[in-house]
């Protein structure tokens, strides 16, 4: 609904066919008078609207030639031209709502096609007494979302498109409100409940107190359809009572997992037993946290094997798996179960064999709904199976995402040359790609002195000392000259280890020249350092960083952890959340699957599940300020 009008005013045909002819019946062609002259498109070329206008007498006639001539130059996407001729005649405007309503309109496509929102928003306040066809509002409602939209204001989105919806026949007034209900899932349940108390716009707000009950109770299916039916009551007609969205419906209908026996699948011997042990700690702490004595949970290891590790943990009668860890793993228990796939519908040909019993009991595994705490890069997605995985390329992606909603438009990025460095950088640059339509510009370093090389390099400094260099040359080495650096950047996203960021930070300080405003600087929780000292930390200043949520604020649960397993870094903090968090989601994964909008805020992030069964994380963020760490 939101596409940019290229040609026309993107209207219904049936109400376009209604506001230009009023009946059937095919009229004569005549001269069109100045009433007759509609503004609904411009299907001319500028140069033929402008001709009639220097012809007209009739200054309405005049009017609405120049109106459509600019509404063709924008067509064309000459906002300069439309811009002059919507100046020309600003002061000889009739004093008609229709026309005064149909320049502003025109005046804040041109500001739109020059990135100019917020000017264009303040055009479209038109006056109350004015009274205009549907035509009209819908267009200006329509854009007005657009802007809302490109300025990342989604409340304020969502709320035009309520308004575009009341001047809609109902089959695209339907379109809107899934639209409407898209915007308003990934908002957070407390931005939600701040807004639904609109009560100038009671559709809106019930659309708003729609999505936090969807929220806030999907994991209890019993209170969720309780509080819907409330809400129905309480809204009888409004869109969204009348049809509920369809994945809201599908959560209602969906059957949430309340497993007895869970096995969890870790590697408890062998050389990543540490690792695996971070990750037992956190689900032991997590069952704490609430026991039930319901509910057991049991280790298997997988140090001989994931499937054979699997099938102990069937044979004991798990109802829900978590598990394995490993990549490794993971992928040989993907590959068994889609063999074993491929046999079984061999098996139910004409004439085949009957199934051996380790063939039947992959079948039964299937059936099992698992928690893999990695992710595998091809898989065939299935009902009961999920993936969650902290991934670094998934934190490059989040990166991306929030440099955009930071306003950022042109982004560097500093990757370290390795695998790690590489997988990031693709992927903020395919997130970025996907965002904005532009490519983002990636120069990747080696340890030593080629990472101040390749700062200046990216900075232009390189290229500014050569050019003074052969100044110099031309009139002597007595003119002073100081380098330049670029200023057509306007963040810097680092993908370093904690390692370099100490040596990357005050390169990029010292590259950039007096002559410059300092960009913004963003890096990833790999650059986070160990140390707790406020000196080290004081050299990080105003660098903004992304974490999980619990390593970014100190609390009593956090120093328990430092006081139990001090020599634990961030790395193994981090899995220990996992390990908690991958236990909190059990009850909770069929709900979020059903429903995309449903966020748990988990110690590891802001987590939501996608059709294929990924976990989602949105990290959180801080920043280094005075020697501290502080979460914005």
């Amino acid at each position: 609904m939101l596409k940019r009008l290229n040609t026309t005013k993107l209207i219904s045909a049936a109400v376009l066919a209604t506001i230009l002819f009023g009946c059937a019946t095919a009229p004569t062609p005549v001269k069109e008078t100045s009433s007759q002259v509609s503004l609904v498109s411009a299907t001319q070329s500028p140069a033929e609207y402008l001709a009639d206008a220097k012809q007209a007498t009739d200054a309405e006639h005049k009017n609405r030639l120049m109106l459509l001539a600019a509404h063709a130059f924008i067509n064309q996407g000459d906002t300069g031209n439309a811009g002059k001729t919507l100046t020309a005649i600003k002061s000889s405007l009739v004093n008609k709502p229709e026309i005064l309503a149909e320049h502003r309109y025109l005046s804040a496509r041109v500001l739109e096609q020059t990135d100019n929102y917020d000017q264009a928003l303040a055009l479209l306040n038109y006056p109350s007494q004015w009274r205009l066809a549907n035509w009209q509002m819908v267009s200006y409602h329509q854009l007005k979302a657009r802007l809302y939209q490109l300025s990342k204001a989604p409340i304020e989105q969502a709320k035009e498109l309520t308004l575009l919806a009341t001047y809609l026949p109902s089959n695209e007034a339907s379109e809107v409100n899934d639209e409407i209900w898209g915007i308003l899932q990934p908002l957070h349940e407390q931005t939600l409940q701040a807004f639904s108390q609109d009560s100038s716009n009671p559709i809106f707000a019930g659309w708003l107190q729609l999505a936090y009950i969807a929220k806030h109770y999907a994991i209890d299916p019993q209170q969720l359809v309780q509080q819907l039916g409330n809400w129905q009551q309480d809204n009888p007609g409004h869109p969204g009572a009348k049809k509920l969205p369809t994945d809201l419906e599908r959560a209602l209908n969906t059957k949430p997992y309340k497993p007895k026996k869970i096995a969890v699948l870790l590697p408890l011997t062998g050389p990543r037993a540490a690792i695996a042990d971070t990750v037992k700690q956190g689900i032991i702490s997590s069952y704490l946290t609430n026991p039930d004595d319901s509910v057991a949970v049991n280790f298997f290891d997988t140090a001989q094997g994931a499937e054979l590790a699997q099938q102990q943990a069937i044979a004991a009668g798990a109802d829900f798996i978590i598990g394995p860890l490993l990549q490794s793993e993971v992928e040989s228990l993907i590959q068994a179960e889609a063999k074993a796939g491929q046999q079984t519908t061999a098996q139910t040909q004409p004439g085949a064999q009957p199934v051996p019993h380790a063939q039947a009991q992959d079948q039964i595994q299937a059936k099992v709904p698992q928690l893999f705490l990695n992710h595998v890069d091809n898989f065939t997605p299935s009902d009961d199976r999920f993936f969650f995985a902290l991934s670094p390329t998934d934190e490059a992606i989040d990166a991306a995402q929030k440099l955009y909603n930071d306003g950022i438009e042109k982004p560097l990025l500093l990757a370290s040359d390795d695998g790690v460095g590489r997988r990031m950088a693709e992927a903020f640059k395919g997130k970025w790609l996907e965002l904005t339509q532009e490519e983002a510009e990636i120069h990747y370093y080696k340890r030593g002195d080629e990472m101040k090389v390749t700062v200046q390099k990216s900075l232009g400094v390189i290229d500014s000392k050569e050019r003074i260099a052969r100044i110099k040359t031309l009139l002597g080495s007595k003119i002073e000259a100081d380098f330049r650096s670029r200023r057509d950047i306007d963040a810097i996203y680092m993908i370093a280890s904690n390692q370099d960021l100490p040596l990357l930070k005050p390169f990029i300080d010292v590259n950039f020249s007096v002559f410059a405003e300092p960009v913004p600087l963003y890096t990833t929780s790999r650059s986070r350092i160990e140390s707790r000292s406020r000196a080290a930390a004081q050299e990080l200043n105003n660098l903004t960083i992304s974490d999980i949520p619990w390593l970014l604020e100190s609390n009593a649960e956090t120093a328990e952890v430092a006081r139990l397993w001090p020599t634990w870094g961030n790395s193994q903090k981090r899995l220990y959340v996992m390990g908690f968090d991958a236990l909190q989601l059990v009850s909770k994964l069929a709900q979020m699957r059903a429903l995309p909008g449903y966020q748990y805020s988990g110690r590891s992030g802001l987590l939501s599940v996608s059709p294929d069964g990924t976990i989602n994380r949105q990290l959180s963020w801080g920043r280094y300020q005075r020697g501290n760490l502080r979460p914005l």
